[in-house]
């Protein structure tokens, strides 16, 4: 009921109405306005975060890579290290004329003089 007693009611064409429409119009405009400001705004803020999580997502696979690549790096350090430790062992070792002579006679058959030397198979026969 209280439907049809709206409808009923006429609509008086004062000046006062017609600044309140035109009030109302230019609200809807602000209106409309600030909701499409509002949703322009979202849709950067999503794509600069889209941007900022693939930033950050391509960051950390590079970062991995390179974690792994130090490690890997730091084991051949450790190899390198003892290789220099043990080639500086070996430059002590030749500086000493003994050492020297002992490697002369055992791996190219120097002898004394007066020494013979025999080469003994290191293999048993296989007869």
């Amino acid at each position: 009921m209280a439907k049809k007693q709206t409808e009923s009611v006429a609509r008086l064409d004062s000046t006062y109405m017609q600044h309140y429409d035109a009030y109302m119009e230019r609200h809807q405009r602000k209106k409309k306005r600030l909701v499409r400001r509002l949703v322009m705004f979202a849709v950067l803020v999503m794509v600069v975060a889209g941007f900022m999580g693939f930033y950050h997502i391509k960051q950390k696979a590079v970062y991995a890579e390179k974690l792994e690549q130090y490690d890997q790096l730091q084991e051949n350090m450790e190899v390198l290290k003892q290789e220099e430790k043990d080639l500086k062992q070996e430059i002590e070792l030749l500086n000493n004329e003994e050492y020297v002579l002992q490697i002369a006679r055992t791996n190219y058959f120097f002898s004394k003089e007066g020494e013979i030397i025999f080469k003994m198979p290191n293999e048993d026969p296989l007869y």
